[in-house]
């Protein structure tokens, strides 16, 4: 009896393997049904998309030949992985160091022939300087070149929108909603940390240098980002990009001053630090002066959260390590 019953645990525990291995095949399969589903839906053309100038883009198919007028506009694709796809950049590129290898296409003015001539399926235009350019941007259209122009981001929230524009247009959606996230997510403990703070700096941001210095008011990215890290923007009462007058800004004697033009001013910090009538503010005695990445806090796309984290180090040094 107890060999029949030790007989029948075997053959029970047999079908019970049995029954496991079916059931994880089946799992396989069912997962792999689901990686070609996603994979399907990941480039499903054709796609129509509303740009920033309310035009009706319809791309066909996922875009091998790709010219971005625009640096931000090249950052997302690169970040996307399609750095082999695109053909043609703008005289401004120069990030990541691949750019310096494509095609480039012209600053202020584009040229039109030359992008023609790299028969691109879509071209990245910008909506900052898609007035400059509408009749070239026209000239492409009719030359049967799809053109998508992209929203001119003044908050984060539009930068994931013009993000999802690119990832959409591109066939890439599932990975700009991936950047989006990071972006997000990093966001979010910058902010945490920033809660912390009990002594909130006031900040002066110089993006120009003296004897015309400019800084950001209120509705700028530079404002939004100093709001972020709990830091005082002091001219945050002023509207847009303004030129300041600074007997005004010495009075309001900012803890910190970041300057953002050392890729064309050399030792800018030195420079700050040895303009006359400044001695008694406090970031020049105390030497609270750094520079920026201008690229990372002023181009609208992912490495934007950099220049946020940078602009966090320079202003709290103690709390962002």
């Amino acid at each position: 009896m107890k060999k029949l019953y030790s007989l029948l645990f075997v053959v029970l525990l047999t079908l019970g393997a049995l029954a496991g291995c079916t059931g994880a095949k089946d799992q396989v399969k069912e997962e792999k049904k689901s990686s070609v589903e996603n994979k399907s839906e990941k480039v499903s053309f054709p796609v129509t998309i509303k740009d920033a100038v309310d035009q009706k883009v319809v791309i066909d198919k996922k875009p091998k030949k790709i010219v971005s007028l625009i640096p931000s506009n090249t950052e997302i694709t690169y970040a996307l992985g399609l750095g082999k796809e695109v053909v043609g950049v703008s005289d401004f590129d120069n990030y990541p160091e691949d750019t310096a290898k494509k095609e480039k296409v012209g600053g202020q003015e584009i040229n039109i022939e030359k992008i023609i001539s790299l028969k691109p399926d879509v071209v990245l235009a910008h909506a900052s300087g898609e007035h400059n350019s509408k009749e070239g941007l026209q000239q492409l259209r009719d030359a049967g070149i799809k053109v998508l122009v992209v929203n001119d981001a003044e908050n984060f929230e539009q930068v994931y929108d013009s993000i999802n524009m690119i990832g959409t247009a591109t066939g890439e959606k599932k990975k700009a909603e991936e950047i989006v996230k990071h972006m997000k997510d990093k966001l979010a403990e910058i902010k945490t940390k920033a809660k912390d703070i009990k002594e909130k700096k006031k900040v002066l941001v110089e993006v120009s240098p003296s004897p015309e210095i400019y800084a950001p008011g209120k509705n700028t990215f530079m404002n939004e980002m100093l709001n972020l890290i709990n830091a005082e923007n002091i001219a945050g009462d002023q509207e847009g990009w303004i030129k300041i007058e600074e007997e005004a800004m010495i009075k309001r004697n900012p803890d910190v001053i970041v300057t953002t033009y050392g890729y064309y001013v050399k030792n800018p910090a030195e420079q700050v630090l040895t303009q006359k009538g400044w001695e008694n503010v406090n970031a020049v005695k105390n030497k609270q002066v750094v520079d920026v990445n201008s690229d990372k806090v002023t181009r609208t796309g992912p490495r934007l959260v950099e220049g946020v984290e940078d602009l966090a180090k320079a202003v709290y040094p103690e709390v962002f390590k």
